[in-house]
């Protein structure tokens, strides 16, 4: 933490309400990007974004520094997203990049989006039932992957914003992607590639 961060903090935690503004500010994209991730659209992830940043005002005079600001302000985040998400019983969530599985990337593939409609109405398809697979998740898996895949946080990281020990991190993430991979195997069969398939067919070559 530089000694700027940590003045703020200090003012902020005095009722300052400039100061507040300025430490967010460094904060706040990320924090939505979290948000949006959980959520799955803007409006939801601006509420959540909203609620966190409140409840974060409201409780930054009990942050005592035992660990980074980021990682207390991340965990608020990711609280409120979880508790929003159980109150609208809603868990969507977009993915616009390759999925890490244990077996390797699982990279989404489309042909040219402007070669028909019907490759429009397939590739909206495929991408509607990744986050249907999402959904199926566990929050408790849902929540360490965006953590890991999307956001880049280290396993201790993750432990500290999540508040878990390191091996439950682990434990999860395995188990995730391990469910997203056979929940997109099931669904997209075209698209997956079967493991098993794989190696049987480079044995009988």
């Amino acid at each position: 933490m530089s000694e700027q961060e940590r003045l703020l903090i200090e003012r902020c935690q005095s009722g300052d309400v400039g100061s507040f503004e300025q430490l967010i500010g460094t904060h706040q994209q990320y924090v939505y990007n979290i948000a949006f991730r959980m959520m799955g659209n803007e409006e939801d992830a601006k509420d959540a974004a909203q609620e966190a940043l409140i409840k974060v005002f409201k409780n930054i005079g009990s942050y005592r520094h035992d660990s980074k600001f980021s990682t207390w302000l991340y965990r608020i985040v990711m609280n409120t997203c979880k508790d929003l998400l159980r109150k609208r019983k809603s868990n969507v969530i977009s993915i616009d990049k390759g999925i890490a599985t244990d077996e390797g990337e699982v990279q989404m593939e489309f042909e040219d989006p402007n070669a028909s409609p019907v490759r429009d109405y397939e590739r909206k398809e495929v991408q509607e039932t990744i986050q249907e697979a999402m959904e199926d998740l566990p929050e408790a898996n849902k929540s360490v992957l965006i953590l890991r895949e999307i956001k880049d946080y280290s396993y201790d990281e993750i432990s500290d914003i999540l508040d878990i020990p390191v091996g439950t991190v682990r434990s999860r993430i395995n188990r995730g992607r391990k469910m997203l991979a056979d929940r997109l195997r099931e669904r997209l069969p075209d698209h997956i590639p079967n493991r098993n398939t794989q190696r049987k067919g480079g044995e009988r070559a």
